[in-house]
């Protein structure tokens, strides 16, 4: 089973979806694997904490460090400050997820959540591609 999830428009930022995904997957099976795919290179996927919010705001500080906007190093930069250092981000976070599948949901611990990292100041629309791998 393949499914295209159409996520809302975001700023830039770590944002749960975790619930947004379910909401769009169909049922799922006893057991299995789903893989989730970013069809974007702005942008990344995580797993990661899904209780405190201050969690997402040191992540999203951290990234900056890593790759600041407005480096004198970078020659991509037709598109605005904000693009080549989400190119940066999104390389290194990521861009899709594995998660198993058991009793007909997706067996994430107790403090994982699903997170969309919206690496530009202001995006679109974002495209996941959900593929189901029954077990």
């Amino acid at each position: 089973m393949q499914k295209i999830i159409q996520l809302r428009p975001r700023p830039r930022g770590m944002h749960l979806i975790t619930d947004e995904i379910a909401s769009q997957l169909p049922e799922l099976p006893d057991e299995g694997l789903l893989h989730l795919f970013l069809q974007h290179t702005s942008a990344g996927l995580m797993i990661n904490e899904n209780a405190d919010p201050s969690v997402r705001i040191d992540l999203e500080a951290a990234f900056d460090r890593l790759a600041p906007e407005n480096h004198p190093s970078y020659t991509h930069t037709m598109e605005g400050p904000d693009d080549m250092p989400a190119h940066i981000k999104a390389a290194l976070g990521g861009i899709s997820l594995m998660i198993p599948v058991r009793g007909k949901r997706m067996a994430l611990g107790t403090w994982q959540g699903i997170y969309l990292c919206e690496y530009r100041i202001r995006a679109g629309s974002r495209s996941i591609i959900a593929t189901l791998l029954p077990g």
